[in-house]
């Protein structure tokens, strides 16, 4: 984890240095002041003129957003995260009287409540009217920042989808008050949700009991749609790095819908379904990304072949002609669509079919593919049949 940290770390010097970041001061009606904000835009931003991006708002703008926009930048290289437009909020001077909340009552100040606003009534739509998000927002705090955007849970519709609380400086009431935002409401939404929780064990023992109570209050919630994952870093080599930590840990799981198929997702809900069904999961795996994320990706080639022994072993392989015309629509340079449907008919006896979409195959290959001569086989096998 510590190398994965440092990778984070440089990843965030190559992105705000290579890559478009925008400096401007907002002038706010809801704070009746300025505040600095930085908006990054990712590499494709410019070059993709159709996709549109996942939004986050970084609270602590001034120490988290260039380590959010490096996390975010290896996970999108990795593949394993969509890009993102991210705007961070330079909060150095302003932290306590944006965010704070009354030590009696729990509740945000006057001045907290008109941050509230900012970015619930002008900053989001700003950036949604200005730029092409897509409907997937998060927002991250860490310490009192973090107790601040649990506040946007109380929504009756949810702006945010991901909410990273880091190391949080928790009101004494938080509990109550969530219990009071009606999250069962968001069960009956058709969308997404994650809250992520990252504890410090570095942080006083009365916090750290305070994080804990909040974290497993949080996951006893067991609410649809509404993920919670609590993360106590008991093992993290110091205080600062938890941060980069539960940053890493909180995009593997708010974006594991967008990664390729792992074996655990392949395990816990691929492996037992039918043909017809692991066909439909893999397409509606997609559509989720297009429209949570905005990303039009396609369907990756892996993903296609994980489900491949569902498709040949059940049912007698009558699916492989639906397999195989999926495949030539997604990938039509591909041999392995016309292989899949030449299998088809050699299994129902039709040879000459069968032999026409080998033939197909073979000749979209490279002659100097180590696997050409073996899939020619399919031919040679027919072509004696015939003889």
């Amino acid at each position: 984890m510590r190398t994965l940290v440092s990778l984070l770390i440089l990843f965030s010097f190559l992105s705000t240095s290579g890559q478009k970041t925008i400096y401007k001061k907002y002038d706010s009606e809801a704070l009746n002041d300025t505040r600095e904000i930085s908006i990054y835009l990712p590499k494709s931003y410019d070059k993709d003129s159709i996709s549109n991006f996942p939004l986050a708002i970084i609270l602590d703008g001034h120490k988290l957003f260039d380590l959010y926009v490096g996390t975010s930048n290896y996970y999108s290289y990795q593949d394993n995260a969509p890009e993102q437009i991210v705007i961070g909020i330079n909060m150095k001077d302003t932290r306590t009287k944006d965010a704070g909340y009354d030590i009696i009552t729990s509740e945000l100040t006057t001045d907290s409540k008109k941050f509230y606003r900012f970015i619930r009534d002008e900053l989001v739509p700003f950036m949604e009217a200005t730029y092409k998000t897509s409907p997937f927002l998060t927002i991250v705090g860490e310490g009192l920042t973090a107790n601040f955007i649990t506040h946007f849970l109380q929504e009756k519709y949810s702006i945010f989808n991901a909410y990273l609380c880091l190391n949080p400086s928790l009101s004494e009431d938080i509990n109550t008050q969530i219990d009071s935002y009606k999250l069962r409401n968001l069960s009956s939404k058709d969308n997404t949700f994650y809250f992520y929780l990252a504890g410090n064990p570095y942080a006083s023992s009365k916090k750290i009991a305070k994080i804990k109570n909040f974290g497993d209050f949080m996951k006893s919630t067991e609410i649809a749609n509404f993920n919670v994952v609590f993360d106590k870093f008991s093992n993290s080599p110091s205080s600062s790095s938890v941060t980069g930590e539960g940053l890493s840990r909180a995009f593997a799981k708010v974006f594991e819908i967008y990664s390729g198929i792992t074996a655990d997702e392949y395990n816990e809900k691929i492996k037992n379904l039918s043909p017809p069904d692991a066909i439909s999961y893999l397409e509606i795996k997609y559509l989720d990304i297009e429209f949570l994320f905005g990303a039009n990706i396609g369907i990756r080639k892996q993903d296609v072949f994980a489900i491949e022994d569902i498709i040949l072993d059940k049912e007698d392989g009558d699916y492989l002609d639906d397999f195989g015309k999926m495949i030539l629509k997604l990938f039509p340079t591909s041999e392995m669509g016309n292989y899949y449907l030449g299998k088809y008919y050699e299994s129902g006896n039709d040879f000459k079919s069968a032999l026409e979409q080998y033939r197909l195959g073979f000749g979209k290959m490279d002659p100097r593919d180590p696997n050409a001569d073996l899939f020619y086989q399919n031919v040679e096998r027919l072509l004696n049949n015939r003889n």
